[in-house]
């Protein structure tokens, strides 16, 4: 096969399976972090359900205080306190004022809060010296959220202030997708598993262990098949267990024959089979791209750069299409300058690792260079840039896009 444009490669992968038909489950509201709503959450109630001051200060009718100057205060008479997380004593009328603490639920008729610095109490009265507006330091009810008011909608993956919401309107429970089960394959007769001491020729497996850890980042759930060696039954067996799930993600088999045969194998288990075998880019140029009966697949490279790089360009997509959220790669665009050259290749589109720094208030990116098979070259980056194929690099000083990793 010809080696494709990375974009066009995507397109075609994407466009030749379908969503996939989820499942719903419900499950405890401050445990569904990271979790995809599969209905829309409404407010059964105002937030707040009462009229509260943002400050330590006075509940006043703000009409009570037109007028007041430093040369001619108003005075109000004290009637009161309230206490955080009690009712008031009483509604307040013309001329009069209470006391009201930060939190404090506004007294009946009150529709301001003067500050406490902003006043000064007297026997029996307060004095104030500027007039209030209607509505300062005061949270209405209902000002947060209206009652009927959607919360949150269907698909929207659940952060940490979306749990806080949930708990704040009283939603104990919310309907959630299941995620989409992956399968991930690690390959190669030199693989050995993290907890084994490697031989001569040998090589621990990282892209299994991070791959899982990618997948549940992003919302699926991650089934490890450990590792299968350079051997044609071993993997049709493998790979007929993994496409019973929604997803599949093989690593390794970097030498020719094995290829050859990974890529045969899966051109005889469905339709349509393999759809790219290469893609115009660094790290991960061999990369293969299938689809067996409608299930999606993603061949990696074993080198653990190359596959975490290609996994965020066709894998995380790939996933969100199953999830039927939009296939964005990036998030969260950082604008940085280069501290160095960044040479390139024309013809590819070359992925380059770069640490973020912050040098007299502008932030800059800092290329980490190292070969693909250097693991720590990622764990010393932030993120990405891209050197487009149509550039033979990128000059120092100069601005770039930086696509952030994923803060799991």
């Amino acid at each position: 096969m010809r080696i494709a444009d990375p974009d066009e490669a995507r397109q075609e992968f994407l466009a030749a399976f379908s969503p996939a038909a989820l499942e719903f489950e419900g499950l405890p509201s401050e445990t569904a972090l990271g979790r995809l709503l599969a209905r829309d959450v409404t407010a059964g109630d105002d937030i707040p359900n009462h009229q509260r001051s943002t400050m330590d200060g006075y509940a006043v009718r703000a009409t009570d205080t037109f007028g007041a100057q430093e040369g001619l205060p108003v005075y109000l008479r004290l009637v009161g306190e309230v206490r955080v997380g009690n009712v008031a004593p009483g509604p307040i009328g013309p001329g009069e004022t209470m006391w009201v603490p930060t939190g404090g639920m506004l007294p009946p008729g009150a529709d301001a809060a003067v500050k406490l610095e902003e006043a000064q109490r007297l026997e029996g009265e307060v004095e104030f010296r500027r007039p209030a507006a209607p509505g300062q330091n005061v949270i209405r009810r209902g000002e947060d959220v209206a009652a009927g008011q959607i919360l949150l909608t269907r698909g929207q993956r659940l952060r940490s202030q979306d749990i806080g919401l949930l708990a704040a309107a009283g939603v104990l429970t919310v309907t959630a997708v299941r995620p989409p089960r992956v399968a991930i394959l690690s390959t190669g007769d030199e693989v050995v598993p993290p907890e084994a001491t490697p031989g001569p020729g040998q090589v621990r497996d990282a892209n299994g262990p991070a791959l899982v850890a990618a997948v549940r980042a992003d919302g699926g759930e991650p089934f490890y098949f450990g590792i299968t060696g350079d051997e044609p039954a071993a993997l049709e067996a493998a790979l007929r267990k993994a496409l019973q799930h929604h997803l599949v993600l093989i690593s390794g088999g970097s030498s020719a024959g094995t290829r050859d045969f990974t890529l045969a194998c899966l051109s005889t288990l469905g339709e349509p089979g393999v759809l790219v075998h290469g893609v115009a880019v660094k790290p991960g140029k061999p990369t293969a791209l299938a689809v067996i009966n409608g299930i999606p697949v993603v061949g990696l490279p074993g080198h653990p750069v190359s596959a975490l790089v290609i996994y965020r360009l066709f894998g995380r997509p790939a996933l969100r299409r199953l999830m039927g959220l939009p296939a964005a790669r990036w998030e969260g665009v950082v604008r940085a300058r280069l501290t160095a050259n960044v040479p390139s290749e024309a013809g590819r589109d070359d992925y380059v690792r770069v640490a973020l720094l912050r040098r007299d208030g502008e932030v800059w990116a800092e290329p980490q260079v190292g070969k693909s098979g250097l693991l720590s070259t990622l764990t010393r980056a932030d993120g990405l840039i891209m050197v487009p194929r149509d550039l033979e690099g990128i000059a120092a000083g100069t601005w770039v896009e930086v696509w952030p990793d994923p803060r799991d």
